[in-house]
């Protein structure tokens, strides 16, 4: 029989110990997106199923409550169990990622999904990336000072097929985000900038070929020529997400007036900014920026306090995965950057993405919680 008793002081030391300010944000960002859910996408289930007006809400509302579990469960575990669970985690939805180019299900030219009987359709990268950033970090904090390089070899090596099976599907988006998490670690663990500069160079142009010369990547080409030159014509989904920002003004068109998720598939994932500044205006937009910043603000203030590195890193990591997988987001839907189909933190609609975020949420209450003396 459960032991009452036990179970309560067990959640009673976890809410005493735990930075309520930061879990205060993370579930309002969480019950923004949810709000947003149930009034951007009843009108797309109401055209696509002509049944449940509310599909795609409950779906949204369902891997929420997952979120919260799976957020609760990695806050609350001791951090040494935390970091070893990891490793297990990585290697496990690393085999799912390279199983994505054999197994993985096709959608608008990109494999990036997999299908597997009982389990829903999931992203293995998206899953992957919260243990990516503790192995990392975890190589980074050898305690090795002779031999610095040396971990960024190794380092290299683990990051290097996790880019290659992302290059192969392809996804160029969160190629480039999970390739800035791994140059902020460096930068932040003190490496020469020279030698960081002439990789990050190298990078980059090995990146432009394959969009610009392999027939793999024709349709990133064209949305990067598109984005260049927008008179192409191949701009049609930015076209109408911008005018959509434009069309919602400061306040907005109000609750259920936007057309976008009528006009553009999957808006409310990838265009999830424009829907809601399209419905709410620019003003809430702003608010939700500034929300992401303090929450930012706050993982990073916590390392000021933190004797070990490791557990530095891995909150500079997730800060910056966090931080640049919303500048990306928000920087599509103004045509500051050319499309890339990344979601939004904790907003966007998607099991993935919301689990996902829901596994780095649960690292940041993990690390962040009051130490028990």
């Amino acid at each position: 029989m459960f032991d009452l008793n036990k179970i309560f002081n067990f959640y009673y030391g976890w809410w005493k110990n735990i930075d309520k300010f930061i879990l205060f944000l993370i579930l309002l960002l969480f019950g923004l997106g949810l709000f947003f859910s149930l009034v951007s996408t009843s009108i797309i289930a109401s055209d696509k199923l002509n049944t449940n007006t509310y599909y795609f809400f409950i779906k949204h509302l369902f891997f929420i409550f997952l979120g919260i579990f799976i957020l609760i469960t990695f806050s609350a575990i001791d951090q040494k169990k935390l970091f070893q669970i990891s490793k297990y985690l990585f290697f496990i939805f690393f085999i799912f990622l390279a199983l994505v180019p054999f197994i993985g299900t096709e959608v608008k030219g990109s494999t990036r999904w997999i299908d597997l009987p009982m389990i829903p359709r999931f992203q293995p990268i998206e899953i992957l990336k919260p243990f990516l950033i503790i192995m990392i970090s975890t190589v980074f904090s050898l305690d090795n000072e002779k031999h610095l390089y040396f971990k960024y070899l190794l380092s290299l090596l683990i990051i290097i097929p996790v880019i290659l099976f992302l290059i192969s599907q392809p996804d160029i988006g969160q190629t480039i985000l999970i390739m800035l998490m791994w140059f902020s670690l460096i930068f932040v663990s003190g490496i020469n900038l020279l030698f960081l500069f002439i990789f990050f160079t190298s990078t980059f142009s090995v990146l432009i070929y394959l969009i610009l010369y392999v027939s793999k990547f024709e349709y990133i080409k064209q949305r990067l020529f598109s984005f260049i030159n927008p008179s192409s014509g191949n701009n049609y989904q930015s076209e109408r997400a911008s005018e959509a920002i434009s069309n919602g003004g400061f306040f907005g068109q109000g609750i259920g007036e936007g057309t976008l998720n009528s006009k553009v598939p999957e808006a409310h994932t990838d265009y999830i900014i424009s829907v809601i500044s399209e419905e709410f205006g620019v003003i809430i937009v702003l608010l939700i920026m500034i929300i992401f910043l303090i929450l930012s603000y706050c993982i990073l203030k916590k390392t000021d306090n933190e004797n070990e590195d490791k557990i530095k890193l891995i909150l500079v990591g997730i800060a910056t995965i966090i931080l640049f997988q919303t500048f990306i987001h928000i920087g599509v839907n103004i045509r500051l950057l050319p499309t890339t189909g990344m979601t939004l933190p904790f907003l966007s609609y998607g099991g993935s993405s919301i689990i996902s975020t829901s596994i780095l949420s649960g690292i940041i209450l993990n690390l962040t919680k009051r130490k028990i003396s």
